[in-house]
């Protein structure tokens, strides 16, 4: 006698349904539905942030070149004589109109002059406010509180970043 004749019939398994799935099934299928969401999330916060980006990217290397020098003149800060600072800012005002406006002669304009060409290429900087930029390079003892210096560093950010 056979040993596995004793053995009872085999018992088949229960039928499985889909419905409803297990729980990690729903962790899955949350997980499906909130990955494309978060990667378009991001995609368009990147996409903003490039957008904003642009403008700082369509300078030419010049007008970048000029942005770099300005933030590394030394700021007469602390009541410094600032004679100094004054004509290396204009220098470098009239390098940049220079090459970019070479008919009009820039460079051999001075005082009010000067101070009317600048504004009428860019009236958003408003350096006709600026007199001290003309007249400060020339004065005995020129000094300027740290308000003023930072709203002409300003100004002529402004102007070198939108002049036509």
């Amino acid at each position: 006698m056979n040993p596995l004749d004793q053995l009872a019939p085999a018992i088949a398994p229960p039928a499985v349904s889909w419905w409803p799935p297990a729980p990690g099934w729903w962790v899955l299928a949350a997980l499906a539905l909130l990955l494309p969401l978060l990667a378009w999330l991001l995609y368009r916060r990147r996409g903003t942030r490039a957008t904003a980006a642009a403008p700082a990217e369509s300078l030419d290397p010049q007008r970048i070149a000029a942005l770099n020098e300005l933030a590394a003149l030394p700021k007469p800060y602390g009541g410094q004589p600032a004679n100094h600072w004054l004509q290396q800012l204009n220098a470098l005002l009239k390098r940049l109109c220079r090459t970019h406006y070479p008919a009009d002669n820039p460079h051999t304009l001075s005082g009010r002059a000067w101070l009317a060409f600048l504004d009428n290429r860019c009236p958003a900087a408003g350096l006709t406010r600026w007199m001290v930029l003309v007249e400060g390079a020339y004065r005995a003892e020129c000094r300027l509180d740290d308000k003023a210096i930072d709203g002409l560093t300003q100004a002529i950010d402004i102007w070198i970043r939108k002049h036509a």
